[in-house]
């Protein structure tokens, strides 16, 4: 059974800084592309970041360029999204995923966890 946990998420204020964690279990983590999507009130779930399985290539949102990093530790079964100079825009729920391939999200997908960016 596949388990995507993830951690981090809430208030801050605009400026500052959260790291997302999600930790993965029931799957040959290392093999996996990973990635975080979001979702706003009212609007459609995006891609944010997604980090490839094998060379560890990054791609990132363009509104999000720059600000945020994802990174992976295949060790410990774990993706992270740094996220700096956050700002309102970026108050979503934010959604761990597995398996996906370029923006298309893959089958496997974490509860989320919610980020507030306050003006």
């Amino acid at each position: 059974q596949v388990q995507l946990v993830e951690s981090g998420g809430g208030l801050v204020q605009a400026g500052g800084s959260l790291r997302l964690s999600c930790a993965a279990s029931g799957l040959p983590f290392s093999s996996y592309n990973m990635g975080w999507f979001r979702q706003a009130p009212g609007k459609e779930r995006e891609s944010v970041a997604r980090i490839t399985a094998l060379s560890g290539t990054t791609t990132y949102a363009d509104s999000v360029k720059g600000r945020f990093t994802i990174s992976r530790d295949n060790a410990k079964k774990t993706v992270y999204l740094q996220m700096n100079s956050l700002k309102p825009e970026d108050t979503a729920v934010y959604y761990c995923n597995a398996g996906g391939m370029h923006a298309v999200p893959g089958n496997y997908w974490g509860q989320g966890t919610q980020v507030t960016v306050s003006s």
